[in-house]
């Protein structure tokens, strides 16, 4: 109340209280001098949830998929003995056999144009794909382009249908403890929201360490179904897509990862417009700084990616990084750990200059690294496989995959084994297969090399085998040169 105050005091009162309700409403940045943005105003928290369920629920889709699975009858112990094959002869009938499989998930409108932004693994490998509107109108799909690395996909459909879409926000600027709203299917309930808050950002180690993570973790309810959809925050900017959750029982138990909306959008926009995903190469192997080689390396905290092994030749060899060098930036941009100076190396166009800012010696340094490409990578990670492990591979063929009973896409073929090489000390063989590293199933080659990239020098490794002239299986232990 005013009453008994003069009407001079009254009115530096009235000014005092608008400048600070100015201020207390002020969008963030604006106290700095930075311009306001009209759509940054307050969010009034009774009724935010609502406002963004109606926003994005029209741009919500519920996706359909049927794949095939080919399911290969085992071998029989003695099949291959011309007398077993006289005496007792094989049982008839095919020794493979197709199964139809069916799934769902969640995707969401990209643009106008009917492209559809959802994860790999809803759509990938599927010969069938079909969308449902949130106005129950059903289309089927094509796939655009997918990134297994990412696990993102994007699809289209072609319609005459006004589609609505939605829009994305900065998730480098998402807080800790933030408001998200989360939209999807789960267990095929459509349209289902839900609401949490953002509980950690740069979570890594959960899934294949080959692939590019940089989770964002959030408590907002997010079940099988879910996977593809948006994480919103509360002004309704999709911040992150929806992946995994962690859990023991298959259900939410309080732990759901998104993808960042930031890698999620660059990945969109080169898979719309190339059909794939070209990324950047620095020719490193990077772990977390621990406290005590943060301290020996004169680092105060453990933030910044320390370069463990370099590929000779690569990109960061040619610009003079060192093995014991902690990247704390690049192109400015600071790096809290090994992933993040991976995935924002992924990120940079290839041939193009990045400036990385390191510590050695405890003192910083600056650099300038130019981008190699992944046929590059590809030819000196090959060699560094023969280096570290003396042995060369390639993929198995159909006929190989079929005789043990696995997929054409699963395991590498040993073609050349180093006698004294790591794995030739331990009793590899040319023939042999490799179908996992360190418990990682190995998908062929490609992730084969990339798997033993990670691995330290000197590091002990554990790799799942099948003796080519037995075929039996087993695990066998061996140590990186």
């Amino acid at each position: 109340m005013l009453l008994g105050i003069s009407a001079r005091y009254r009115r530096h009162l009235i000014i005092v209280t608008a400048i600070m309700a100015a201020l207390f409403f002020m969008p963030a940045g604006s106290a700095k001098g930075q311009a306001p943005e009209r759509s940054k105003g307050p969010v009034d928290l009774s009724t935010a949830i609502i406002q963004v369920a109606k926003k994005n629920i029209p741009a919500v889709v519920h996706i359909e998929v049927t794949g095939q699975q080919e399911i290969v009858m085992p071998s029989l112990p003695f099949e291959d003995d011309p007398f077993f094959r006289y005496f007792f002869g094989l049982p008839k009938g095919p020794r493979k056999y197709r199964k139809e499989l069916k799934g769902l998930g969640t995707g969401m409108i990209y643009d106008a144009r009917g492209h559809i932004l959802t994860n790999y693994h809803v759509v990938g490998g599927a010969t069938r794909i079909d969308v449902v509107l949130s106005n129950g109108s059903k289309y089927g799909a094509k796939l655009v382009g997918s990134d297994p690395k990412t696990d993102l996909a994007v699809i289209r459909i072609s319609t005459k249908e006004r589609l609505p879409s939605v829009t994305f926000g900065d998730s480098d600027k998402v807080q800790v403890g933030e408001w998200v709203v989360a939209i999807g299917h789960p267990r095929g309930l459509d349209q289902t929201v839900t609401q949490g808050i953002i509980s950690a950002k740069h979570r890594t180690g959960i899934t294949d360490p080959s692939s590019y993570q940089d989770f964002l973790q959030t408590d907002a309810a997010i079940n099988p179904g879910n996977s593809g959809g948006p994480l919103l925050n509360l002004r309704g900017e999709v911040i992150g897509v929806n992946t995994i959750i962690v859990s023991g029982s298959g259900g939410f138990e309080g732990i759901g990862l998104a993808i960042p909306g930031s890698i999620a959008l660059h990945v969109a926009k080169l898979l719309i417009a190339h059909g794939k995903v070209e990324r950047g190469w620095l020719g490193v192997s990077v772990q977390d700084p621990t406290p005590e080689n943060a301290k020996a390396l004169g680092v105060a905290a453990r933030k910044g990616a320390l370069i463990a092994d370099i590929v000779k030749g690569g990109p960061a060899d040619r610009a003079g990084l060192r093995k014991g060098d902690i990247v704390v930036s690049y192109q400015s941009k600071e790096i809290s750990n090994g992933a993040s100076l991976r995935n924002e190396a992924a990120t940079t166009p290839v041939g193009s200059e990045a400036r990385v800012t390191i510590i050695r010696g405890g003192k910083k340094q600056d650099l300038k690294i130019r981008i190699g490409a992944p046929k590059e990578a590809a030819k000196a990670l090959a060699a560094s496989v023969k280096e570290r492990l003396g042995v060369e591979v390639r993929a198995l063929t159909q006929k190989e995959a079929g005789r043990r009973g696995l997929g054409s896409a699963q395991g590498v073929l040993i073609t050349w084994v180093e006698p004294k090489g790591p794995l030739g000390r331990v009793g590899f063989e040319a023939g042999d297969m490799i179908l996992e590293v360190n418990g990682q199933a190995v998908s062929g080659p490609e992730n084969f090399i990339e798997l033993v990239a990670l691995l330290k020098p000197k590091q002990q490794v554990t790799l799942l085998a099948v003796d080519h002239s037995s075929g039996s299986s087993g695990y066998v232990q061996a140590v990186v040169r």
